[in-house]
């Protein structure tokens, strides 16, 4: 009976030794594959996925935007500076009166500089002549202005008028958006959701699933303004006078486009 019984418990205990010998080997082999996986994953990193989205917006133009500028001679600073101030007063005074706020009004570049002369030599014939001494010939003064016209419409009655009163030059018309930071969130969030769309479908195309975001890129974003070239007006031989021709400023719409990369992890 003790023997009978010793048998039995010796088996129980192969049984029970044969159990755990099979759970390690369990044990081991996913340890071996968890940790295969990890090292394969850290020699060639995760599955990964990248596409490009695109987004635009368009939007009609709330600002103008144009340059002028004033030429002035003298024969000496003083004068030069006197006669561009007379002008640049009258055109300014001009600008504010039809409602051109002082902070949409901005000089971009400002020029004193003399003028010169080689005076003449009196040289005997068929002799040698060295040039003349150059010597000062009065002065000259440049003085460039950018104005932003809130009232579009009234952007060619702006340039006639500024024309009127002794610009010289008048060019680089464009017309623009006030807020460009809200376009361009906006053209990032279509571009954003296009990338994702591009990924589902790709990934469904695969037969992988996507896991999550691992990198977000954003290109270049482009922004067309519309362009016009204010020059072609009707000028004497003091500059713009008599009959002003006002252009007509068609302002059509903005192009505000967004590229962005988005990397996909997948499984």
């Amino acid at each position: 009976m003790d023997t009978e019984k010793c048998m039995h418990h010796h088996k129980s205990h192969h049984i029970l030794k044969s159990l755990v010998f099979v759970m390690v080997i369990i044990a081991l082999g996913a340890y071996s594959n968890l940790t295969y996986k990890k090292a394969s994953e850290s020699m060639y990193g995760p599955a990964m996925i990248t596409v490009a989205g695109t987004g635009e917006v368009m939007a009609v133009p709330d600002i103008g935007n144009f340059t002028f500028a004033v030429r002035a001679e003298g024969e000496d600073a003083v004068s030069a500076q006197d006669k561009s101030a007379e002008s640049m007063n009258s055109i300014l005074g001009y600008l504010k009166e039809q409602g051109v706020a002082d902070e949409d009004i901005k000089t971009t570049d400002y020029n004193l500089s003399p003028n010169y002369r080689y005076e003449e030599r009196v040289c005997m014939a068929n002799s040698y002549c060295p040039p003349g001494e150059r010597v000062i010939d009065g002065y000259q003064v440049s003085q460039s202005v950018s104005v932003k016209v809130r009232e579009t419409d009234r952007a060619g009655e702006f340039i006639g008028g500024v024309g009127e009163r002794g610009a010289t030059n008048i060019s680089s018309l464009f017309f623009t958006t006030d807020d460009d930071e809200a376009l361009k969130a906006e053209a990032r969030k279509l571009a954003i959701e296009d990338a994702k769309a591009k990924a589902e479908k790709l990934a469904e195309d695969l037969g992988v699933k996507i896991i999550r975001i691992s990198n977000f890129s954003e290109g270049g974003d482009y922004y067309y303004p519309m362009m016009y070239e204010a020059k072609e007006m009707a000028m004497d031989d003091s500059g713009f006078g008599g009959a002003m021709n006002i252009p007509s400023t068609p302002m059509g719409e903005n192009s505000t486009t967004v590229n962005v990369n988005l990397t996909f992890e997948i499984k």
